[in-house]
């Protein structure tokens, strides 16, 4: 099941994540640490997990992670980790938001949380319900204060967590000092209760409709029945916790029975923890109700919940099944654990799936350090230098996971490289990529980041795979699963003029190699492109013919701007969805003197195509639409620009791909089948090579200059590319 495990990460900055700051602002946050251990113990649980941040951009991110559920399929969750960012009710922006997309989130309803975030509402509530609550008061300001107050009492901002701003108050003039800096700091009113001198007791609750109630746990006040535990406590030195409490079975019962009651009364799902008071007669107290209990390895639930017998794993899964079944039925959860324990037994047996995720997962801001480093590098393919140093900085990289590296020099272009981790003549895999672009000074585009868009030129072709592959190549020797299977890699340094000088080394290296695979971007429904057009490109240069200098003398017949309008017209002709050929305009100039008619006129074009065959047609055609026949009054030049041949698929690379979608099954990967990829570095590989293409990130933005790719892909394409490699080592056993 994929899930997506949603928090709040500290903000740099005032506004981060937001379109305005509005309102108060959060002050609870998660420990990473501790978002990390949920994810990880969900990942050991067999699930495709993602941690997102709970901001402006969460909408985006599920919808590009979570399936779009139709009849049959398994739904995805969120594991609702997110105290929100600013405002009222914070604890209810992120489910809100879930419901209104349809996804199925861990832990309470909006409601639920409002209720239980609101301290007020809660006393209100219990005490409707007859549950024994301290007696309470709520002030706006210090003025309101009249009469006595039978102090102690305890004061508290009514919509805030954790302890936060909770003194305890022995006096008129200290209660209204607290009364009025609460009321400053948080912006809300206070709750001041009756201080309940005595012990403390915690209680973890589990479950929907006959939840479990963990041990119950006392918090150890050293002796002090005026002690407290304060928000430093909980942050520096946690207070002891006695689990299960000393006390008897008719007390723990009558905990027990009051943890249910204030859960159903206020309205709660899943788990909760409620906190109690009890005073030197035995009467019990209730506190509060916490819905979002701290997961944290040192908090009273997961203390609680580890005494009972679970490890921090099974809780957290836990967890989650009680959201399943609470959303999908019983039988649905019976399903999910029987699935879970089937995927934890083969995990167990084959853990690297699990293990190259949690790593890729953990390392994806390296991943994304990486790609800045190679798009700031400019590897335009006339920047021979250029080129040249981001292939020195790619074998600094390799050369540290033990890749021996061999040099192809080129005159033209940058310097082939061929890498491999082992001594053998032929490789299990050869992995291909291109160090070159074809954008040029004047179009740089630098690396950004956007929404979960990463751009910058060469990111969607070229470096993003390189990215994707190194990733997957430290996971690899992370899992000590690289050294298992034979790689080569191959970075050519022409894709952009069509891999012509490459072209006798890459045919070698893959007529050694089992199979192939290409680094080239996928689309946004990650596509493999089992084969793609061959194209040429063309440029003609159309130059009236100088007659006499009167405006009398220049008819259509020698206007380059005409003729040119002319042939783009025949040239649409060749289009033919039926037999796979297009043709696509790149260019259209001009030139004149001052108020003159043209006397210059240049049109750029490609043509795409399914065969060699076919483009030996097109290229006779374009040459007989361009024939001069008789034409006095312009002269033609056609140019051929950057050629490449097609890639195309066979047998052997049909077999490869079945294989490929197995693994992506596996490690809840989405791909899809491409047969008509616009280009593909692999169209020189040897003939009858199994070989496939677009195993780089997810990329879209095509014919814009604003290509991108998917940030969040990189994991997903790395996890896929690493499982592949290590697959094909062992042969697809």
């Amino acid at each position: 099941m994929k899930v997506a495990v949603i928090f709040n990460k500290r903000k740099k900055t005032e506004g981060e994540g937001v379109i305005n700051v509005f309102g108060p602002q959060n002050q609870e946050t998660y420990n990473p640490k501790t978002v990390e251990r949920v994810a990880a113990a969900l990942e050991e649980g067999g699930h495709n997990v993602r941690i997102i941040d709970g901001n402006i951009h969460v909408i985006d991110q599920l919808q590009e992670f979570m399936p779009r559920v139709v009849q049959g399929d398994q739904p995805g969750m969120v594991f609702n980790m997110a105290y929100g960012i600013q405002g009222v009710s914070r604890y209810t922006h992120i489910p809100s938001l879930l419901e209104m997309l349809g996804i199925p989130y861990v832990g309470s309803s909006p409601a639920g949380h409002g209720i239980a975030l609101d301290k007020v509402s809660t006393k209100v509530m219990i005490q409707a319900a007859g549950l024994p609550t301290a007696p309470y008061w709520v002030f706006h300001n210090a003025d309101q204060i009249e009469g006595d107050l039978p102090f102690p009492v305890i004061t508290k901002p009514k919509m805030e967590a954790v302890s936060l701003g909770i003194q305890v108050i022995h006096d008129m003039n200290s209660l209204r000092t607290a009364i009025a800096g609460l009321v400053d700091q948080f912006k809300q009113p206070v709750l001041v209760e009756q201080f309940i001198p005595g012990r403390e007791f915690a209680v973890g609750l589990l479950g929907n409709q006959d939840p479990e109630t963990f041990p119950i746990v006392e918090i150890d006040l050293e002796g002090d029945p005026f002690g407290i535990q304060s928000l430093e406590d909980k942050l520096k030195k946690p207070k002891h916790k006695i689990c299960p409490a000393k006390i008897d079975d008719k007390l723990a019962n009558e905990l027990r029975r009051l943890t249910k009651e204030t859960f159903k009364v206020l309205g709660i799902f899943d788990f909760c923890r409620v906190d109690f008071r009890m005073d030197q007669d035995g009467n019990l107290y209730i506190l509060e109700l916490n819905s979002m209990a701290s997961l944290g390895m040192t908090g009273t639930y997961v203390h609680a919940a580890k005494t009972a017998g679970y490890t921090y794993e099974s809780l957290i899964n836990r967890m989650l099944d009680v959201a399943v079944e609470r959303y999908f039925g019983k039988e649905f959860d019976e399903d999910s654990a029987l699935n879970r324990q089937e995927d934890t037994s083969k995990a167990r047996k084959d853990p690297l799936r699990i293990r190259l995720r949690s790593f890729l997962r953990s390392n994806i801001d390296t991943m994304e350090d990486y790609l800045l480093k190679m798009v700031d590098i400019n590897s335009f393919i006339e920047n021979v230098d250029g080129v040249n140093l981001l292939g020195r900085w790619i074998s600094g990289q390799l050369s540290g996971l033990g890749f021996d590296r061999q040099v192809f020099p080129m005159s033209e272009v940058g310097n082939v490289l061929y890498f491999s981790n082992h001594g053998d003549d032929a490789n299990d895999v050869l992995i291909v990529g291109n160090l070159d672009n074809s954008v040029d000074y004047e179009d740089y585009i630098s690396f950004s980041e956007e929404r979960g868009r990463i751009y910058g030129t060469g990111a969607a072709r070229g470096k993003g795979g390189i990215a994707v592959l190194l990733g997957a190549l430290k996971a690899l020797r992370f899992t000590r699963a690289l050294k298992r299977v034979k790689v080569g890699l191959l970075f050519i340094t022409d894709d952009s003029k069509g891999g012509g000088a490459s072209r006798k080394v890459m045919h070698e290296l893959s007529s050694k190699s089992d199979h192939v695979l290409g680094l080239n971007g996928a689309g946004l429904g990650g596509e493999i492109m089992i084969a793609s057009f061959g194209s040429t490109s063309y440029n003609i240069e159309i130059n009236r013919i100088q007659g006499k200098a009167h405006i009398q003398y220049f008819s259509d017949e020698n206007d380059p701007i005409l003729y040119c309008a002319q042939k783009i017209s025949q040239l649409k002709k060749l289009n033919s969805e039926e037999n796979g050929v297009y043709v696509t305009m790149t260019g259209l100039e001009t030139r004149s003197n001052e108020d003159q008619p043209a006397y210059h006129a240049g049109l750029s074009f490609v043509l795409r195509y399914k065969s060699p065959e076919q483009g030996k047609k097109l290229d006779d055609q374009v040459t007989r639409i361009f024939e001069p026949r008789g034409q006095k009054a312009v002269r033609v030049n056609i140019t051929k620009g950057a050629q490449r041949k097609p890639f195309i698929h066979n047998e052997n690379t049909l077999q490869f791909y079945e294989h490929i979608q197995k693994i992506a099954k596996v490690v809840e990967v989405r791909i899809a089948k491409e047969d008509v990829g616009i280009s593909s570095v692999l169209a020189n590989v040897a003939p009858g090579t199994a070989a496939v293409d677009g195993l780089g990130p997810r990329t879209g933005g095509y014919g814009s200059k604003d290509k991108y790719i998917v940030r969040d892909s990189m994991i997903d394409r790395s996890v896929l590319l690493a499982y592949l490699m290590y697959k094909i080592g062992k042969k697809f056993a």
